[in-house]
């Protein structure tokens, strides 16, 4: 590629001013879905190098537009975080974080805000250099912790933008992704009869309904679907709640709620069905999918079913192979490969639903994402900006 010389020089140029644009964004609490601040300081960023247009959309979520052909790419990276947690278990400030052997410490290091420095470092320079020719390309900032694909589902039914191809910067170990189970967030209701305990015989508890169907769902999983690149279909008992009159009463109410992840070829119909066959029809239980309808820190609202498709890239797809093709080129791996993520991304809508052409690269690893340990490696952070920037020269016009 004749332009990566250039590609490499301006990225080597602007190494501190990577490292410190992360350092800021990891500074600026952005959790519980609270991302106008971090937004505001990504934005101050792409003005600076010159995206055409800057602007958060109605939910709230960062966007930056740059260049102006045909065709559009959309770096998606959510740059909320999960909250801290107990404080007590941090060493270190979680936000202010530490840089210990080239690698940061911080909340959202990992999970994801190392890929927003290199997204918008790596269209601005792609820009400088004719590489985004025949392109519109979008930096999409967002928040994705409390419900990931909503933002995107706004991005395109709301604001109407619809890319032909995204990049979703989520950890990838600097491997380029293509794909990962999805899930479908699901609820049992028991009813029963309220009664006081010293006269329990007169109640109906609605714990104890539950505990066979618990017991069938504990044992359901080696039944599940299964798939040679996702793999296993999993299931599991996340929550509980129970209504009682009282810690002397009979319980007249009782929730649990499943985590049922999907591989490939699974549907949500499917998975409802088998949680109704352990359950059988009966009045007093019912199942159903639980539905998301909370405001964004805008007061926007958008309700969606809490249902996640899987989803893949076939490897042979031409922009598989120019993720391939770009990763070849700019680290001189002769043979990559495509890989998964084990989480949810933002990829359950924009290739899960809506079915456009998605890719995962980023720096960083998921097995630190949630954690104390929450970290990156900084050089990682520097040269994914080699990866952003040639990437749209390598997509077949």
């Amino acid at each position: 590629m004749s332009k990566l010389p250039e590609i490499k020089q301006r990225v080597e140029a602007n190494r501190e001013n990577i490292i410190t644009f992360l350092r800021e964004l990891c500074a600026i609490p952005s959790y519980d879905s609270q991302i106008k601040e971090v937004g505001e300081r990504a934005a101050d960023e792409m003005r600076k190098l010159g995206f055409r247009k800057v602007w958060f959309d109605r939910m709230g979520n960062i966007v930056g537009e740059i260049g102006d052909g045909p065709k559009k790419i959309v770096y998606d990276s959510h740059i909320d975080t999960v909250g801290i947690g107990d404080p007590e278990e941090w060493e270190w400030d979680p936000f202010q974080g530490k840089v210990e052997n080239g690698i940061l410490y911080a909340r959202g290091a990992c999970d994801e805000k190392a890929s927003t420095p290199g997204m918008i470092y790596g269209l601005a320079i792609a820009h400088e250099l004719g590489l985004l020719d025949g392109f519109t390309a979008y930096y999409f900032g967002n928040m994705e912790e409390w419900n990931d694909g909503i933002a995107p589902n706004s991005f395109v039914e709301v604001e109407g933008i619809r890319p032909d191809y995204v990049v979703i910067g989520e950890p990838t170990r600097m491997q380029v992704y293509r794909g990962h189970k999805g899930r479908v967030e699901l609820k049992i209701v028991s009813k029963g009869k309220s009664a006081h305990a010293a006269s329990n015989h007169m109640g109906d508890n609605a714990v104890y309904k539950l505990v066979p169907i618990i017991d069938a769902i504990s044992k359901l999983e080696p039944q599940l679907g299964d798939d040679p690149f996702l793999g296993h279909g999993k299931i599991t008992l996340s929550h509980m709640e129970v209504k009682t009159p009282s810690l002397n009463a009979v319980p007249d109410e009782a929730t649990i709620y499943i985590d049922r992840r999907l591989t490939w070829g699974e549907t949500k119909e499917a998975a409802i069905r088998q949680i109704q066959d352990i359950i059988g029809q009966r009045d007093d239980i019912k199942v159903e999918m639980l539905v998301y309808n909370d405001p964004s820190y805008t007061g926007f609202v958008l309700e969606t079913d809490k249902y996640y498709p899987a989803w893949v890239l076939e490897e042979e797809h031409p922009f598989t192979q120019a993720a391939l093709k770009t990763l070849a080129a700019a680290y001189g791996d002769q043979s990559p490969k495509g890989g998964k993520w084990n989480f949810s991304t933002n990829g359950i809508y924009w290739a899960g639903k809506a079915g456009i052409p998605s890719i995962g690269f980023g720096p960083g690893d998921e097995i630190h994402a949630h954690t104390v340990l929450d970290q990156v490696a900084l050089e990682d952070v520097v040269q994914a900006t080699v990866f952003y920037a040639l990437l749209p020269a390598m997509i077949e016009k």
